[in-house]
């Protein structure tokens, strides 16, 4: 398909830098965020008159690097395959030869990562927290339900997004995730070492690494501190894990009811780790939606779902 040149002439054409080869989507010179691996700058869908988010790899990295290259299509088109309210959605993705770019279009989440979001508001209740926790939980539970499960091995806060107008959170950056039948389990290494499982280093692991990696990401979002901080080096977070060391941000978990919540998604015994369907259906989300179905109810709507 050929590649839209925009003419810079024509008045009534959008600021856009580029559109894509089927002049839907344009492109704005402002960057919503920048990676390792990619850049994310704010587009516009004009079917559907909305802002998006353009995801550009320049692939002359990685020329040398083939697994690379094999992980960033493997996202792109495990996106357009998944519908979820707490998945980041995927609407398009292409290869422009003449540039040398992998491109694909998500939904825009206004507010950025969780990380950065946590940063930016120190003063929130444990009960937004819990109900940010339960819809990474609702998308890992999705991911994980799929034939063949997918794990996303990534889980990570400045992975997961937020519209903060809503308090709606997604899942996104999927480019390192694995699809394996539930009898089997995966070997490749690769993670953010904070967030890695024992197991996941020794290449032996299942979708319980996700699990594993939700754990530190409450432990994160509770203590404002990203697990082993402490360590300047990743050969030294390697070693406290592999000892069984708990990063140093636990201790800072003074709810006891929070802390078993976390210690539940951190046993280091995998298969004795709860799945997310199991943890949803854990105490520490008990009530959450009390005042939501008192409202309800007293609106003479029993029988409204809470789910998005």
């Amino acid at each position: 398909m050929p590649y839209v040149k925009l003419d810079p002439s024509a008045k009534d054409v959008e600021p856009f830098v580029e559109v894509d080869p089927t002049g839907r989507y344009g492109r704005y010179k402002d960057m919503l965020g920048s990676g390792a691996v990619k850049k994310v700058y704010r587009a516009f869908d004009k079917e559907e008159g909305k802002e998006v988010a353009w995801n550009q790899v320049f692939l002359r990295r990685f020329v040398d690097d083939e697994a690379m290259i094999d992980r960033l299509y493997a996202e792109a088109k495990l996106l357009r395959c998944l519908s979820n309210d707490n998945i980041l959605s995927s609407f398009a993705s292409w290869t422009d030869q003449d540039h040398q770019t992998l491109n694909f279009i998500t939904e825009v989440c206004s507010s950025g990562n969780l990380r950065d979001y946590r940063k930016n508001h120190r003063h929130v209740s444990m009960k937004a927290l819990k109900k940010w926790s339960r819809q990474i939980l609702w998308g890992l539970d999705y991911l994980h339900s799929q034939q063949p499960c997918i794990i996303h091995r990534d889980l990570n806060c400045s992975n997961v997004f937020i519209n903060g107008n809503l308090g709606q959170v997604k899942i996104g950056d999927l480019g390192a995730a694995a699809m394996v039948e539930k009898s089997q389990v995966a070997h490749s290494i690769i993670g953010t070492p904070e967030f890695m499982a024992p197991e996941l280093f020794d290449e032996n692991y299942t979708e319980k690494v996700d699990i594993y990696s939700f754990g530190m990401c409450v432990l994160e979002l509770v203590t404002m501190e990203i697990p082993y901080s402490e360590c300047d080096s990743v050969a030294k977070i390697y070693k406290k894990v592999s000892s069984g060391l708990w990063p140093r941000a636990l201790a800072k978990v003074r709810d006891e009811h929070v802390r078993e919540f976390i210690d539940k998604c951190l046993v280091r015994e995998p298969d004795q780790r709860p799945s997310a369907a199991e943890l949803l259906g854990d105490s520490f989300f008990q009530g959450l939606d009390d005042d939501v179905e008192d409202y309800c109810l007293e609106l003479d709507f029993p029988n409204l779902s809470l789910r998005n």
